[in-house]
């Protein structure tokens, strides 16, 4: 992955994209992200901050990216697919950090989520770019420690899965540089738990305000 320069396409705007833009522009690797409206004016103020990030829209930042970020809210993910065009993701890997959060509230602190027991968003979102190499990553995380997260000695885990094995080795290799190690689940079928894992993560947060943590997996 890091033996030479990429170009990395990130479909989204908000927190989550800028902070991964940030770590990818640190690492040497052009970004261009990709919006509705590139010209909104939140975006516009942000890109003054990293000049070097390029803006324009979705089709526009998945045509011109070697490796695709989903950073979009998981409600809208599948439409931002259909404006980017199915076809720009074919022979791509593509990292998907979304999750099936519902627009119901919490109860008790725990998550709605708008799929199943038995899918998830990325199986969803496989099926929209059946071309694409997508590989679950950095959902079970807060934005505030995407890259370089900061726990003294220890590196946190990131649960990843997908279909293709040279994919998986990509973004293992993306979440090192960041510093994580990442655990291989397997199969797309493992996003189901691995979704469901941003409810756990959250729950201390709304329970106590606690959003500085992550997941650690332990081996012997």
């Amino acid at each position: 992955m890091y033996t030479k320069q990429l170009k990395i396409g990130i479909l989204g705007s908000g927190t989550v994209a800028q902070v991964l833009a940030k770590g990818f522009i640190t690492e040497g690797h052009p970004v261009m992200m990709g919006t509705r409206i590139p010209v909104k004016k939140d975006v516009v103020d942000w890109q003054k901050t990293l000049p070097t990030v390029q803006v324009g829209s979705f089709s526009e930042a998945a045509q011109y990216a070697d490796i695709i970020i989903l950073a979009a809210k998981g409600a809208a993910i599948l439409d931002v697919l259909k404006l980017a065009g199915p076809e720009q993701f074919t022979g791509k890997v593509v990292i998907d950090v979304t999750n099936p959060i519902s627009a119901d509230p919490p109860i008790n602190g725990v998550l709605k989520f708008f799929t199943r027991s038995d899918e998830s968003l990325m199986e969803q979102i496989q099926a929209v770019i059946p071309g694409a190499y997508v590989v679950k990553a950095f959902n079970s995380i807060g934005s505030a420690f995407m890259y370089k997260p900061a726990f003294g000695s220890e590196k946190p885990t990131m649960f990843i899965c997908g279909d293709n094995e040279e994919a998986k080795k990509t973004v293992t290799g993306i979440l090192y540089v960041f510093g994580w190690e990442a655990e291989d689940m397997g199969s797309s079928v493992s996003a189901r738990p691995i979704e469901q894992l941003c409810i756990l993560w959250c729950l201390p947060g709304f329970l106590s305000n606690q959003w500085t943590h992550a997941f650690k997996l332990l081996k012997r």
